[in-house]
């Protein structure tokens, strides 16, 4: 046992005659590592991504509901006649009409022979 230890720290498995399959694992393990490394450094770029898209959309729906509270103030009536007036149009006194428009029927040939 002390002959193991004292042999793991004078690093003999890496010079000893079948050190070929310990540097062998050695280098997968290093390999895996970096695939590791690299692997963890790319989800946590797309992790900062989601966020900073998360938060444009926040923005960007803020913005919307802003820009459609104020069409909606735009469209009121009030609003409306009050810059027609600046321009000199004044509402309608009377109220307008319904025009109903009547379908024409379309007589078959036959049916315009027996009349």
């Amino acid at each position: 046992m002390k002959q193991g230890v004292y042999g793991i720290l004078k690093a003999k498995f890496l010079i000893d005659d079948d050190a070929i399959k310990n540097w062998r694992f050695i280098v997968f393990l290093i390999l895996l590592a970096i695939i590791m490394i690299a692997n963890t450094q790319r989800y946590e770029q797309k992790v900062f991504q989601i966020a900073q898209l998360t938060s444009e959309v926040k923005e960007l729906r803020s913005e919307f509901v802003d820009r459609r509270s104020q069409l909606m103030k735009l469209k009121m009536e009030s609003t409306v006649s009050a810059k027609m007036i600046e321009k000199g149009i004044f509402p309608a006194t009377v109220p307008p009409v319904k025009i109903k428009v009547k379908k024409v029927e379309e007589t078959s040939f036959l049916k315009k022979l027996w009349q």
